[in-house]
């Protein structure tokens, strides 16, 4: 099919009503799931959930391959599939839903900004510590990366995602850096967002935007994730007006709506709270 085709198609997808069956694709929640990608799911779960937008999570141990993108996670709404939060958020748009129709073009540009500051420190931070960091590797990366395949396909599953990993941290400068150097670039980013967030109930005021959905899904999966030791999520709740804006969207944009939402079952499994 030729490009204009396919934005032709993509067009007439888009102008259709969001159907009650839409599904969003993430791997095995309770075993399999890692930091990184469960942070990136539950941002789009939470963007979809401010549009009022019903969506039925689908674990699949092969999700990740699954996706275009090869990236998680990824929607199947109707007989599109569309992967990772931008790409949804302008699908979603071309559908009529937006969380940032009300901001002016300064304000867009700066949500943006404050977009792409998760995505390099707190993504890429979280990808360090998963795939560079020889403890939390050993003890939760390969084993839960590999949990639905046999040996040797989960050892050679691990090894080749943990080569592409830090094949790109050393692309990006990041593979000499020393775990105290990431949780110190995560600390300056939530210092930034602390600060940028001030006491308003959202980044920008009273209405919550996919700014919002983005830091909520990391911030929320970091206070809520199991690691070998605290050191990452200590670095969140310095900042108590993070902590408080992860609460405030946890019970305004899932408790009740589901009973396995996906942050009832990372706080389960991780075996604590925020509301606590």
């Amino acid at each position: 099919m030729s490009l204009v085709a396919e934005a032709f198609v993509t067009q007439l997808a888009a102008a259709e009503p969001w159907p009650e069956n839409a599904a969003l694709y993430q791997q095995l929640k309770e075993e399999q799931i890692l930091l990184s990608d469960n942070a990136s799911s539950l941002a789009v779960q939470a963007f979809l959930q401010m549009c009022n937008l019903p969506i039925r999570v689908v674990c699949r141990a092969n999700a990740e391959y699954m996706s275009p993108s090869g990236k998680v996670p990824f929607i199947h709404v109707g007989n599109q599939v569309v992967s990772e939060l931008g790409p949804i958020v302008q699908f979603v748009k071309a559908k009529g839903h937006s969380l940032s129709d009300g901001l002016d073009e300064v304000q867009k540009a700066e949500m943006k900004a404050y977009m792409e500051l998760v995505n390099n420190m707190l993504l890429t931070a979280e990808l360090y510590l998963q795939w560079c960091d020889d403890v939390t590797v050993e003890e939760i990366t390969h084993p839960r990366y590999g949990s639905p395949y046999p040996w040797p396909l989960n050892r050679i599953l691990s090894y080749q995602k943990q080569w592409e990993v830090r094949r790109k941290m050393k692309a990006i400068g990041w593979a000499g850096k020393t775990l105290e150097q990431v949780l110190e670039d995560v600390d300056q980013c939530c210092q930034a967002l602390s600060q940028r967030l001030g006491t308003q109930p959202y980044f920008f005021n009273k209405q919550p935007t996919e700014l919002d959905a983005l830091v909520f899904g990391h911030l929320f999966t970091i206070l809520t994730t199991q690691l070998t030791t605290d050191e990452l999520s200590e670095k969140v709740k310095n900042y108590s007006n993070l902590t408080a804006f992860c609460r405030r969207i946890e019970q305004q944009y899932f408790e009740g709506h589901d009973k396995d939402s996906a942050t009832t079952v990372a706080a389960r499994s991780a075996k604590r709270s925020l509301l606590r």
